[in-house]
């Protein structure tokens, strides 16, 4: 091995640990946190690995009378929002590929990269027209301008790449449009399908700005419920890391098993298209 590749690759490592590392940091201080009683979080200098680990912080935020409505309330929205997002995103992103509309591609990445801040005042007004603050539905509804773009922006990219010759083929042997959609691209399109299904999963289970204006008591969702832990009179780190934690917990499992199937749909369609 050359000294020159040694140097790359040691440049490389050097690249990733600096990016990484700040991240890690953060993570590995919210377990101390977390695990830590209030004397010791309080203490200076700061401790860092305790003589004592507060296992309790953990067992008070998961005994609350409200953590598991507000994990169902998370899982509700999630998962409503993610399924419409794909049950209207995958055909939108095939068809925008296959009639080669790049102009509507354009339209779906200015939706994805503006603030959703930008939609929350109409659709505030909107439901509160309606008469439906307080619900769920509001949420998955608003949810849907983060995981829609999010669906359709891959999925366009991912059928741009996959081979139309399969489809043709089918087209020829008397196959409807839908039929080739169904039988012939999406099974092709797996690996996207994951990608796009766990990136707005991700998106929609972490998303905070939505939840804490169009909630309600009983609707809050995990990342709205740590919010409200925060408050001016008093604020315990050990709960308040160890509620947050519980929040990333889901989504870090989820990224960390299925690693592979976004490595593999984020990589397959550059592979395909050389």
């Amino acid at each position: 091995m050359s000294a020159h590749t040694i140097l790359g690759r040691l440049g490389l490592a050097l690249g990733v640990f600096l990016i990484v590392s700040p991240a890690i940091l953060f993570f590995l201080w919210m377990i101390s946190l977390s695990v830590k009683f209030e004397v010791d979080n309080a203490a200076y200098p700061p401790v860092f690995w305790p003589e004592h680990f507060a296992w309790k912080n953990y067992t008070d935020v998961l005994s609350s009378n409200r953590f598991f409505t507000y994990f169902k309330n998370s899982l509700l929205v999630t998962g409503g929002a993610t399924a419409l997002a794909m049950l209207v995103g995958v055909p939108a992103g095939y068809g925008i590929a296959r009639m080669a509309a790049h102009k509507s591609a354009i339209v779906i990445l200015i939706a994805r990269i503006t603030p959703g801040l930008s939609y929350l005042i109409p659709l505030f007004l909107l439901f509160q027209w309606l008469g439906l603050l307080g619900t769920l539905w509001p949420q998955i509804i608003i949810h849907l301008v983060v995981t829609v773009p999010i669906v359709i922006w891959i999925m366009i990219g991912y059928f741009e790449t996959t081979p139309i010759e399969l489809e043709e083929a089918a087209r020829i042997d008397g196959a409807t449009r839908w039929q080739v959609f169904r039988h012939v691209a999406l099974p092709v399109a797996k690996p996207g399908l994951a990608v796009a299904f766990i990136l707005a999963v991700i998106f929609s289970w972490n998303n905070f700005v939505f939840g804490i204006v169009l909630a309600g008591r009983e609707t809050r969702t995990l990342p709205v419920a740590v919010y409200n832990m925060i408050s001016f009179d008093q604020l315990s780190w050990g709960p308040l890391a160890a509620a947050a934690l519980i929040v990333t917990l889901p989504v870090l499992l989820l990224t960390v098993f299925a690693q592979r199937q976004i490595v593999a749909g984020l990589t397959a369609g550059a592979v395909k298209g050389g």
